[in-house]
């Protein structure tokens, strides 16, 4: 499997979680009180997942790869430091989350989680059509062999964090 392929398809997990963020905010907005249970297990989600586990790839290995090829001048762009800065947007977005389940807040909560559930939408889709077809145009065969072992490092690592995440969203 192709280094973009395995992290498009983690970003099918990530979008599901956005499903249920999605459905959880509707529920608030039709009156329901806020469910910490629901919302400590999307969260840790978010963080082990999507953070410690997808962007561990992302950040640690492919960005910086491609940028050293960018360096190199072999794109015309390098959106990766956009990329960046919409992961820290995220992990605002879940710090606002945070802050308003311990304040009862329910509209913060739901502003945060809206937030966060564009963004991610959005950032995949930049991410799945713009970058990754950058990334297998620009990175050599020998690179890519070595990320994937970086990859399946990253997998022994994190697997029972990632299983644990996974167990959430497939409930």
């Amino acid at each position: 499997m192709k280094v973009t392929e395995i992290l498009s398809n983690e970003h099918k997990n990530v979008l599901k979680s956005v499903e249920l963020l999605e459905r959880e905010c509707k529920k608030l907005e039709d009156g329901k009180s806020i469910d910490k249970d629901f919302w400590g297990k999307i969260i840790d989600f978010v963080k082990n997942y999507n953070d410690k586990f997808h962007h561990a790839k992302e950040e640690d290995i492919l960005f910086k790869e491609f940028n050293k090829a960018a360096e190199e001048g072999c794109v015309h762009c390098n959106p990766v430091e956009q990329m960046l800065y919409e992961h820290n947007q995220g992990r605002n977005f879940v710090k606002g989350m945070e802050q308003a389940i311990k304040n009862n807040d329910k509209e913060k909560l739901i502003e945060n989680a809206r937030g966060y559930c564009q963004l991610l939408q959005e950032h995949i889709f930049k991410e799945d059509n713009v970058l990754y077809p950058m990334v297998d145009e620009v990175l050599n065969d020998d690179i890519k062999k070595e990320i994937l072992e970086k990859f399946k490092q990253t997998e022994r690592e994190k697997k029972k964090d990632k299983n644990n995440a996974l167990n959430f969203i497939k409930n």
